[in-house]
């Protein structure tokens, strides 16, 4: 049997993105530019870093966000490491969950089912799953030899890259593209697919059919 679920989104305020990150934060950068362009209503009460080091952690004390760091080997269990971050969200009242280039699996509880969405920096369902990630994917993009590549956002599930798709952008690839310079161009693609895609978030207008998701007018 098929189940409907519409994903829950706030009204008359700016949406409250919980915003975890692994690296250099340039996505975590991209909303915040996104809102100072007055092109994405959020809030970002959170931001969640797996490592201390992350180039994203300054950023987002820069930007004077909270910034918490959560190891994953600090827990015993995945099912510990993720009641903590989740703990952490529903303690700012975050609306969505964003993974920004996180790297660390985490069990999604009940209430938090589509409302945590991710990025991955490759078509899904090709170059994604465990160990398909950051600069991996566009090595493994080029190396086979693929003519378009891209970006999607989907919501994420228990299992990597595996969550229903709300939406894809594609980017050509040339035969003397380098990683380098795909990873570049899929990044473009994602500046713009994220937000975008937050945005329908919002405003209310997607819908989860089992695996399946319709965007609404």
């Amino acid at each position: 049997m098929n189940v409907d679920h519409t994903p829950r989104s706030p009204s008359n305020r700016p949406l409250k993105l919980a915003v975890l990150i692994s690296g250099g934060g340039t996505t975590l950068t991209n909303f915040l530019e996104k809102r100072a362009a007055g092109e994405l209503d959020i809030e970002v009460p959170l931001v969640i870093a797996s490592r201390p080091d992350c180039g994203g952690v300054a950023k987002a004390k820069a930007a004077g966000l909270r910034c918490e760091v959560v190891r994953r080997r600090d827990f015993n269990d995945i099912s510990e490491f993720s009641t903590t971050i989740f703990g952490l969200c529903r303690e700012v009242g975050a609306d969505l969950v964003t993974l920004a280039g996180y790297l660390s699996l985490i069990h999604i509880p009940e209430d938090y089912q589509h409302r945590v969405m991710n990025i991955h920096p490759a078509l899904i369902p090709a170059f994604c799953g465990h160990g398909f990630y950051g600069h991996k994917v566009h090595e493994a993009v080029v190396a086979r030899g693929v003519k378009i590549s891209g970006c999607t956002v989907h919501f994420a599930d228990n299992e990597y890259d595996h969550g229903p798709i709300i939406g894809q952008k594609t980017v050509p690839v040339s035969g003397t593209d380098t990683p380098d310079q795909v990873a570049a161009n899929v990044f473009q693609a994602e500046c713009e697919l994220y937000p975008e895609m937050i945005r329908l978030f919002a405003a209310g207008k997607i819908k989860v059919v089992e695996r399946r998701t319709i965007i609404q007018d």
